[in-house]
């Protein structure tokens, strides 16, 4: 399928589907367009006879520097408006793609922030340009994390690192993102390719149905609460819309400035 937003590539012969963000003059960032365009993808491979693999990857500078903040500006109605809609098809993307039997790897080239950090975690494996940036984000505008960023942070790095993430704001480089268990594997430049297609190469010729089942598994090791977890996500994103701070953060953001939270 070839969609302005999102393009998605199935090999049969390898078993190989490769979903790009396409929204590269925005540095991928989700909006509702792409956020529809990302289920539908999904759909799509979900579909397929054969998927033995699945890859996300962004188009242009980043993989994905989060959600469009010009899309949550105006009146708390009109931002949780635009935040319903992008979850209301990134969630069942996410739910989908977990349920699915192919692993998920996410080829991370120059940022990874906010729902794109949240993207990133949800997949199984993380393979990361050596320059690429790992950051939170939600903190800067007030909000919270949301697509399952606060599920997969909490598992992958523990309450504790996710605090540091969110509290104090701190971006991650690659290697730092690595040590503390984010992603799977760094390369730089001339041998990203390489070492990308040498795990999904891996991956899409392993045993399939139990990589799925393993996956099952460790969710449910995790208290099996996703879907819920993205609704309380949800909810949680809707009242901080509701805040002076968001919209301190959101204005502060726009004008490429620092914001001034009063706590409020």
């Amino acid at each position: 399928m070839t969609n302005r937003l999102v393009t998605t590539v199935f090999n049969p012969d390898t078993g190989v589907a490769t979903v790009t963000f396409n929204r590269p003059e925005a540095l991928n960032a989700i909006n509702v367009p792409l956020a529809q365009a990302f289920l539908a993808a999904v759909r799509e491979i979900n579909g397929l006879s054969g998927v033995r693999c699945i890859v996300l990857t962004g188009a242009g500078r980043a993989f994905m520097a989060g959600g469009d903040v010009s899309s949550m500006a105006g009146t708390s109605e009109q931002a949780g408006a635009a935040i319903s809609a992008i979850l209301d098809a990134v969630k069942p993307a996410i739910l989908l793609l977990r349920s699915l039997d192919a692993p998920v790897i996410a080829a991370v080239k120059g940022i990874a922030a906010g729902a794109g950090l949240s993207l990133a975690l949800m997949a199984d494996l993380v393979v990361a340009h050596e320059d690429t940036r790992f950051l939170l984000a939600y903190n800067g505008i007030g909000a919270v994390p949301d697509c399952g960023g606060s599920w997969f942070l909490a598992q992958k790095v523990g309450a504790g690192r996710a605090a540091e993430l969110m509290m104090l704001g701190r971006t991650l480089s690659a290697p730092e993102a690595k040590d503390w268990g984010m992603i799977t594997s760094i390369a730089p430049e001339e041998d990203f390719e390489k070492q990308l297609n040498g795990i999904i190469g891996k991956v899409a010729n392993g045993p399939t149905r139990a990589f799925g089942a393993f996956r099952q598994l460790t969710d449910r090791a995790n208290g099996n609460q996703l879907a819920a977890h993205l609704e309380a996500e949800r909810a949680a994103f809707l009242e901080m819309t509701r805040t002076e701070d968001f919209a301190e953060g959101v204005t502060a953001f726009l004008a490429k400035r620092q914001p001034r939270f009063q706590g409020h």
